[in-house]
C-alpha cells in the first residue's frame, strides 16, 4: 500500500514545487527561476525576512492589478513604494514570472507579454531577492546584482535609494490610478528638479523648483541620494546641496519608516509613520512639502502650463501645504474623479465673426474674491474701474475673465484656457459664463456623507415595516445623526465662503472659555492681546491669542485678513488652528509650541550652543523669505522681536503673529509698535512716517541676528560700559576694530567658527542700514547667511557709534 501511494505523493510535490519556492522566498527572501506568481491569488506575494516589505501584486479592483511593492506590516492598509506597467494594469489570473534570459515577465491569461523588467547585464537571472530595504533585486551567476527595483523608481524614494543623471519620479494620477500625471523629479545635467511635462508629446513645459547644483562646471552635482540625512544632490567633491533639511530627517524616531514621494498634486514630500503594526491609528505624517506653496511656484515656459491643478481651476494651499483645487461657478471637472483634472466650462462661447464681439444678452460677469490667472493675459487696461474692467471682457468676445489688481485701476483680460489659477488675495476676478450655462451639468450620485446616515435609517424603517414604534425610533434616530453631524461641523460655510474658510476651524466664544479653564494660565502678552494656553479634544494643546484692537465691525475684512494667515504654511511659521469671531470677541487659535519664546531661550541662565543659534537665525530666515517671496500674497511682520520666535520640540523656529500686522488698523500699527517695548527693532522708518515695505523686517531681523550672535538684548542698560549697551552700535564698532572674538567671549563653538561669526556679523549690519534700498532682501539675507552669495564689507549702519 505504502509502495503504491509514493509514485502518487512525488507527482503531488512536483507540483507543488512553484508554490515551495514561494514559501521559502517568505522566510529568506530568495525566489528561484520558474516561480510565479498568479493575479487575485491572495497568498501571491513574498517579504522581505523581517516583512517590513513585499513583493507580488497590488489589487486594484476585482480585475485589475499591478506588481508592485508595498510596505507589508502596514497591512491592510496598501502603501506602495514600486509599481509596474502603471498605466495598463494586468487582468486577474496574470502571471508574473521569474526567468533566467528577460527578468521578470507579466503575462496576461492568454500568454501575451504585458511587462518585462529586462536586464542590465549578459549573465542569465540565477535567482532574485526582496530586501529588507525594499528594494527587489536579480542576481546573476556572478552573484552580482543585474536589475534593481531601486534603479528603476516609480513615485518613490526609500532610504539607502541613489538616483543617477536621468533618474526621474514620475506622479501618478491618483491612490488607485497609477497612470503617470504631468509631474516629475528629475536629476539632468547636475541638478534635481521638479518639472511639468506635456506627456503625449514629452515637452517640458517648465521647472517649478531646482537645485541648480548643475551650474557649478567644475563641482557638478552627479547624485541624488535619500538616507540618514535626508534628500540630497551629492557633488563630485563630496559636499551636499540639501533637499529637505537635516534636521527635519533628524527629527523622525528610529523605529519609523520614511519615504520620499512625488504626489499627484506635483508637491515632493517627505513623511514618516510608525513601523508598529499595532498602530492602528497612525498615519503618513508629512516632515518636509516641496515647494511650499506650489500654487504660486508654477509658472510655466511661455505660459503653457496648466498648473498645479489643471485650466480653468483655482489652487490654494491647505495647512499641510498640499494644493486644494475648485472650480469656479459656471465650471465643472473635465474629471469628476480627479480633482487635479483641471475644469472645463458648462458652456460654448462664440464670437461675432465681424465684430469679434459676444453679445452682452448671452453672458455675464461673476465675482470671485481673491483669485487670479496670472499666466493668461493679453491685454491690459488702465485707469479702469471695476464696472469698465467688467465691461470690456463681457463685450470681447476672446475673452474669459478680467481682474482687477489692487490698486483698483489696473485690468487685466485673461485668454481661455485659464492657467495657473490660484488664491490671490490682491486680486478680484470677473468670469464670463453663460445664461444658459448650468452650475454642475454632471452632478455627482453620491450620496453626501452627512446625508448617508439619514438614508440608512429611512431604509431600515421600510424595511422593518411600517409601525408607529419603528417610525418613532427613526425619526428619533435621524434626528440625533442631524443633531451630531451638526455637532461635528466646525463651521456652517456658505457657497460663497473662501476655500481657506472652509479648512479653519471656527469656534465658539464658549468653547475657547472652556478650552482655557476661563481664560486662566496666561502665557505671555504683546502688542494686540494676550495669549493663553489651552485645550480641546480635537486638537490637543493650543494656544489661544485674544485681539484687543482688530477691526471691531468688520466681518468681512476680518475673515479676509484670517484668510492670509490660514493660507500660508511653512515649517518655520505657527500655524493657524481656527478663530473666533462672535460679536467683540476676536480670538486667534494657534498651535501650541512647548519650548517658549526664543527670548526665554536666548537670554536664560544657560547660553544656548552656537550650532543650535545658527539653525535658529536660518529658520526664522527662511520663514520671512516664505511671507516675503513665497505666499500668495506678501507679508509684512512689522514686529520680528525675540518674543514672537516661538520654539517647537526640537528648537526649530516658528515665527508667530506673522499675521497680526495685517489685522491691526494702520496707525496702530505704527503706534502701538513704537509704544510697547519693542522700539530697539524698529525701523528708522517708521520714525519718518514713510511707507513701509519688507524692508522693515529685515532691519529687526538684523537686530534680532545680532542678538542670536551675542546672547544678549539689543539694550542692555546692565552692561558697566555705558557705550556697550546698545548692542548695534558696540556689534559695529567691534567689526571696524577687528576684535570680533570679543563678542562670542567665553564661546568656545563660536570662537572656532569665527569665520561664520564674521559672516553673520556682516550681514547683520548690513540688515540694519539707516537707508532702507540699501538693505538686502532676505532671499539675499538668506544666501549670504548660507555662505551661497559673496558679502561686500557692509558701510556704517549709523553716523554713531562707541568704542570697543
Amino acid at each position: 500500500m505504502a509502495n503504491f501511494a509514493l509514485p502518487y505523493l512525488l507527482s503531488f510535490l512536483l507540483l507543488l514545487h512553484p508554490l515551495f519556492n514561494i514559501v521559502a522566498a517568505q522566510t529568506n527572501g530568495n525566489i528561484s527561476v520558474t516561480s510565479s506568481l498568479t493575479a487575485g491569488d491572495n497568498s501571491a506575494w513574498l517579504s522581505s525576512p523581517s516583512e517590513d516589505f513585499a513583493f507580488g501584486f497590488h489589487r486594484l479592483g476585482d480585475n485589475s492589478f499591478l506588481p508592485a511593492i508595498w510596505y507589508h506590516k502596514l497591512r491592510p492598509e496598501t502603501t506602495t513604494v514600486w509599481y509596474a506597467n502603471g498605466s495598463s494594469p494586468a487582468p486577474r489570473n496574470s502571471k508574473l514570472e521569474l526567468t533566467a534570459d528577460l527578468g521578470l515577465v507579466l503575462k496576461d491569461p492568454q500568454g501575451s507579454v504585458l511587462w518585462k523588467s529586462g536586464k542590465t547585464a549578459a549573465d542569465p537571472v540565477a535567482y532574485a531577492v526582496m530586501n529588507d530595504t525594499g528594494n527587489f533585486v536579480l542576481i546573476g551567476g556572478n552573484s552580482k546584482p543585474i536589475w534593481e527595483s531601486f534603479h528603476h523608481p516609480t513615485d518613490t524614494l526609500l532610504p539607502s535609494q541613489i538616483m543617477e543623471l536621468g533618474g526621474f519620479l514620475s506622479s501618478r494620477t491618483s491612490d488607485d490610478n497609477f497612470s503617470p500625471r504631468r509631474f516629475q523629479f528629475l536629476f539632468e545635467e547636475g541638478s534635481a528638479k521638479l518639472i511639468t511635462k506635456n506627456l503625449p508629446g514629452n515637452f517640458t513645459y517648465g521647472t517649478y523648483y531646482t537645485t541648480e547644483t548643475g551650474d557649478n562646471v567644475s563641482n557638478p552635482g552627479y547624485r541624488v541620494l535619500f538616507d540618514s540625512l535626508g534628500l540630497y544632490v551629492l557633488r563630485r567633491n563630496g559636499s551636499r546641496f540639501f533637499i529637505t533639511d537635516p534636521e527635519d530627517t533628524d527629527s523622525i524616531p528610529s523605529n519609523y519608516y520614511k519615504r520620499v514621494s512625488l504626489n499627484s498634486d506635483g508637491v515632493l514630500t517627505l513623511s514618516s509613520r510608525s513601523n508598529d503594526p499595532s498602530a492602528a491609528n497612525e498615519t503618513w505624517r508629512t516632515i518636509s512639502s516641496i515647494p511650499d506653496n506650489i500654487c504660486n511656484k508654477i509658472q510655466g515656459k511661455d505660459q503653457t502650463a496648466s498648473g498645479a491643478c489643471g485650466f480653468n481651476s483655482i489652487c490654494s494651499i491647505q495647512s499641510d501645504g498640499r494644493p486644494k483645487c475648485e472650480c469656479p461657478e459656471g465650471y465643472s471637472l473635465h474629471d469628476p474623479t480627479d480633482a487635479y483634472s483641471g475644469c472645463r466650462p458648462n458652456f460654448l462661447q462664440g464670437c461675432d465673426s465681424n465684430l469679434g464681439q459676444s453679445h452682452q444678452v448671452d453672458y455675464f460677469m461673476i465675482e470671485i474674491k481673491y483669485a487670479n490667472w496670472p499666466n493668461s493675459d493679453y491685454e491690459v487696461l488702465s485707469s479702469s474701474s471695476m464696472e469698465s474692467c467688467k465691461n470690456a471682457c463681457l463685450h470681447d468676445c476672446l475673452c474669459t475673465a478680467a481682474i482687477l489688481g489692487g490698486d483698483g485701476r489696473t485690468c487685466w483680460k485673461k485668454k481661455p484656457p485659464l492657467t495657473n489659477g490660484r488664491a490671490e488675495l490682491s486680486a478680484t476676478a470677473y468670469l464670463k459664463i453663460a445664461n444658459n450655462s448650468s452650475p454642475n451639468p454632471n452632478p455627482p450620485t453620491q450620496v453626501p456623507e452627512k446625508d448617508q446616515n439619514i438614508l440608512v435609517i429611512v431604509v431600515l424603517s421600510v424595511l422593518l415595516g411600517s409601525s408607529v414604534l419603528v417610525i418613532f425610533v427613526g425619526a428619533a434616530c435621524m434626528g440625533f445623526f442631524w443633531f451630531f453631524n451638526r455637532k461635528l461641523l466646525a463651521v456652517e460655510i456658505s457657497p460663497n465662503a473662501t476655500s481657506v474658510e472652509s479648512r479653519l476651524r471656527q469656534f465658539t466664544y464658549k468653547e475657547m472659555t472652556e478650552a482655557t479653564n476661563g481664560f486662566k494660565e496666561e502665557l505671555g502678552r504683546g502688542s494686540c492681546g494676550i495669549v493663553y494656553k489651552g485645550e480641546t479634544r480635537s486638537t490637543g494643546l493650543i494656544a489661544v491669542k485674544m485681539l484687543d484692537r482688530v477691526f471691531e465691525d468688520n466681518d468681512k475684512e476680518f475673515k479676509a485678513e484670517v484668510n492670509i494667515i490660514g493660507q500660508t504654511h511653512h515649517k518655520n511659521l505657527v500655524r493657524l488652528v481656527g478663530y473666533c469671531d462672535e460679536k467683540q470677541h476676536r480670538l486667534l487659535v494657534l498651535e501650541f509650541l512647548r519650548n517658549g519664546t526664543l527670548a526665554r531661550f536666548l537670554f536664560g541662565d544657560l547660553k544656548p550652543s552656537w550650532k543650535q543659534r545658527t539653525q535658529i537665525a536660518f529658520g526664522i530666515a527662511r520663514g520671512l523669505v516664505y511671507l516675503h517671496e513665497e505666499c500668495s500674497t506678501q507679508i509684512i511682520h512689522c514686529d520680528i522681536k525675540p518674543q514672537n520666535i516661538l520654539l517647537d520640540e526640537y528648537y526649530n523656529a516658528r515665527i508667530s503673529d506673522f499675521g497680526l500686522a495685517k489685522l491691526l488698523l494702520i496707525n496702530q500699527s505704527y503706534t502701538k509698535t513704537n509704544i510697547r517695548g519693542t522700539k530697539g527693532y524698529v525701523a528708522p522708518e517708521w520714525f519718518r512716517s514713510a511707507p513701509v515695505s519688507v524692508k522693515v523686517d529685515v532691519y529687526s531681523f538684523g537686530v534680532l541676528l545680532l542678538e542670536i550672535i551675542c546672547c544678549r538684548r539689543n539694550v542692555d542698560m546692565e552692561v558697566d560700559e555705558e557705550e556697550n549697551r546698545i548692542l548695534t552700535d558696540w556689534v559695529y564698532d567691534c567689526y571696524v576694530e577687528g576684535k570680533l572674538d570679543v563678542l562670542v567671549e567665553n564661546d568656545k563653538e563660536a570662537m572656532d567658527d569665527i569665520e561664520m561669526v564674521e559672516r553673520f556679523v556682516m550681514v547683520a549690519i548690513w540688515c540694519i542700514q539707516e537707508n532702507p534700498n540699501v538693505r538686502p532682501t532676505m532671499k539675499q539675507v538668506m544666501l549670504m547667511l548660507e555662505g551661497i552669495l559673496q558679502i561686500s564689507l557692509p558701510p556704517s549702519p549709523s553716523p554713531f557709534s562707541s568704542i570697543c
